[in-house]
């Protein structure tokens, strides 16, 4: 990625101590909290490379799961996360991977919460920039910089024009899209980077659309204290 300014090199406001290393692995993180849509009571996170072999020190595994948590970068209950985890029964493994990874701070997140599952694989790439490059099994391309638009739908002739209809009426500019697909008139992701959040009721209009299975916004810039 091409960095825009020096807050893209020294990383955003964050409990330290790295942005590659914290604040990028709470975001990556809160991709997978609000990919779930609500507070997982399980988490798997392997680590892959260097943050396998470093996380301890450089605090990545806190970060993550504040991340999980929906805590911002700097958030200052992150160093205390895992007690706060646990005492809202939440049961978070941290595991090495194995096999290759797209970067070297690579992370893949599994959560699950009652019926509801989801998996993340994502990189920090320093500055507390992230890369997204799978989300329930679909291979995308995205950043996290701007609000994020997560389709799953079928494989059908027209959804796209449909779904990009939708936005367009909603006043919403789109700035990147990326879809993947398991095969022909298969299932299908579609992620869209928007320039500014959504309006309300956009998303349920999206749900409602024909061969639309879910749909879930994803806005790292929405700050949030929940856990």
């Amino acid at each position: 990625m091409r960095f825009k300014h020096v807050f893209t090199i020294i990383g955003p406001a964050m409990v330290g101590p790295s942005s590659s290393h914290t604040a990028g692995a709470v975001r990556i993180g809160r991709v997978a909290r609000q990919l779930l849509g609500c507070r997982p009571e399980k988490a798997r996170v392997l680590l892959y490379e260097s943050f396998a072999e470093t996380y301890w020190g450089h605090g990545t595994d806190l970060a993550i799961a504040g991340g999980l948590l929906d805590y911002d970068t700097d958030d200052p209950r992150i160093p205390h996360v895992l007690d706060e985890a646990r005492s809202l029964g939440m049961e978070i493994t941290f595991e090495p991977g194995t096999g290759a990874a797209p970067h070297p701070n690579s992370a893949k997140i599994e959560l699950w919460s009652g019926d509801r599952y989801a998996e993340v694989l994502g990189a920090s790439i320093g500055g507390g920039n992230i890369e997204i490059h799978s989300l329930n099994g679909f291979d995308v391309s995205c950043t996290g910089q701007y609000p994020m638009l997560v389709i799953k739908h079928s494989d059908r002739t027209g959804i796209l024009a449909s779904i990009t209809k939708v936005v367009s009426e909603a006043g919403v500019n789109i700035g990147f899209m990326d879809v993947d697909r398991k095969g022909r008139q298969g299932e299908a992701m579609t992620v869209i980077e928007m320039d500014s959040a959504p309006p309300e009721g956009m998303l349920e209009s999206i749900r409602l659309l024909p061969d639309v299975a879910d749909a879930t916004i994803i806005d790292l810039a929405q700050r949030s204290g929940r856990a």
